[in-house]
């Protein structure tokens, strides 16, 4: 058995995994607030950890994914009024496309997605702790937890006091003890979402959500804790603080991942550069399986540029892929290349994985059965070749009717010799982009690479 290794940014260095329980890994990932369409950023994220999934499954009896759904936020609030729209209508839309668009990209579903909303029961539980502790305080019908209770706060992003302040875009209210402590519950106004709790009507800040909801479904200490290099401040930096305080003795996340951040053509994504790409517009751009790809071309730690040249590539690279599996049709299982799950197990060093998959469609082009089984079998591991290979080659067009309707055509035409009208309809179906292969089996077709 492979031994998976990663790198934990509580330590900053790589480390050999030791799971709590060895039957039963548990992971919990930072998913999306649901008020527009995903980014292609927030893509990155979904795609490094399903591989992550799907790794852990491979190596561990039983694994608990748990993606949450942040659907009460400010943000959510504003958008809602914006449209004109009840909250609740807003939240279901943008998470109904969230799934759609994740489903394109070939990421498995989480093996619990929790609600921020469904959760507000754990949230002010985990408040009370904190206030019983002397870690939290009510203030005007605000909670807040004070900074200054927790020596140790700072020590997963590495910053000092000063620097926590600083970068903190702080808020500096009248009730707070301390410019830094804060928010786990603030007052909500009529027009407002709010739930009664011991310090009024109100709703949760944004921290204390993800706390309750990985107790909730994971317990007091879990093993792998994932999200974007984005949130490591304060978010993450937050949430260590108030689930420490709040369960002593316990370890919340074992091991913390972070993915780097997306450039789009070498620049972060901002919509004022006019760079900002959802994931919706990619996808109109490539399949799915090709922004995959050029998401796993780099390893989960570095950044990679997503750009129209980056994507041909990764399209590119798929139908190699394919290819190398359309002259085996009778592929079986088989176990993953150890080439590809030693790639994996090194802090999942998907571009080596890569690598090894390419020396493999080598040798399925040279005509190695036992090599396309293996390639088939590592792109499970990486979500990748789940198509037909004729599927892929055909596209996800909607004229596919019209196409073998013309391929009839042409035969009879060739049936009757007429071999000017056969080679024109090769030709009007060229010039659209679509390539005829006749072989042993007939004519068979795929759209221009």
């Amino acid at each position: 058995m492979h031994s998976l290794v990663l790198h934990n940014s509580l330590t900053r260095r790589k480390e050999r995994f030791e799971p709590i329980d060895p039957q039963h890994v548990r992971m919990y990932v930072c998913g999306p607030t649901v008020y527009d369409l995903v980014h292609i950023g927030n893509a990155r994220p979904v795609v490094v950890f399903d591989v992550l999934a799907r790794l852990l499954r491979r190596l561990y009896p039983r694994v608990t994914y748990v993606r949450n759904i942040t659907d009460i936020d400010d943000k959510i609030n504003a958008r809602a009024a914006e449209l004109g729209v009840p909250i609740a209508t807003l939240t279901g839309r943008t998470t109904e496309d969230f799934h759609a668009d994740l489903a394109a990209l070939g990421a498995l579903p989480p093996d619990v997605e929790p609600r921020a909303t469904g959760h507000i029961t754990e949230m002010i539980a985990v408040i009370e702790r904190l206030i019983a502790s002397g870690h939290a305080y009510a203030a005007e019908g605000h909670v807040l937890f004070s900074v200054p209770s927790y020596p140790a706060y700072g020590r997963l992003s590495g910053r000092s006091p000063d620097e926590l302040l600083a970068g903190a875009r702080i808020d500096v209210a009248p009730y707070k003890n301390n410019p830094g402590d804060f928010v786990l519950w603030k007052p909500s106004p009529p027009e407002l979402p709010g739930w009664d709790s011991p310090w009024g009507r109100g709703r949760p800040g944004w921290h204390i959500e993800c706390s309750a909801m990985a107790w909730k479904h994971l317990g007091e200490s879990f093993d792998i804790h994932g999200g974007g290099t984005d949130l490591i401040f304060p978010h993450h930096e937050n949430e260590v603080a108030q689930s420490l305080c709040a369960f002593p003795g316990a370890s919340f996340a074992r091991y913390w991942v972070h993915n780097g951040m997306l450039l789009v053509d070498g620049e972060k994504m901002s919509k004022s550069l006019g760079n900002f790409i959802t994931l919706r517009e990619a996808l109109a751009r490539a399949p799915g399986e090709a922004i995959r790809l050029l998401l796993l071309r780099t390893h989960y730690r570095a950044t990679p540029d997503f750009s129209d040249a980056a994507l041909t590539e990764a399209k590119r690279e798929l139908d190699r892929f394919y290819r190398a599996l359309e002259a085996f049709p009778d592929i079986h299982a088989v176990d993953p290349p150890t080439q590809v799950m030693a790639a994996l197990c090194d802090d999942l060093n998907t571009p080596l994985a890569l690598s090894a998959m390419h020396g493999l469609a080598d040798a399925a082009l040279a005509g190695d059965f036992e090599a396309a089984c293996g390639l088939r079998a590592a792109g499970d591991m990486l979500g990748l070749l789940q198509a037909a290979p004729e599927a892929w080659f055909r596209g996800a067009g909607d004229d596919a009717a019209e196409i073998e309707a013309a391929i009839a055509e042409r035969l009879a035409a060739r049936k009757a010799r007429d071999f000017a009208r056969a080679d024109a309809i090769r030709a009007e179906l060229a010039a659209r982009g679509v390539v005829l292969e006749d072989g042993p089996r007939g004519t068979t077709w795929r759209r221009a690479t």
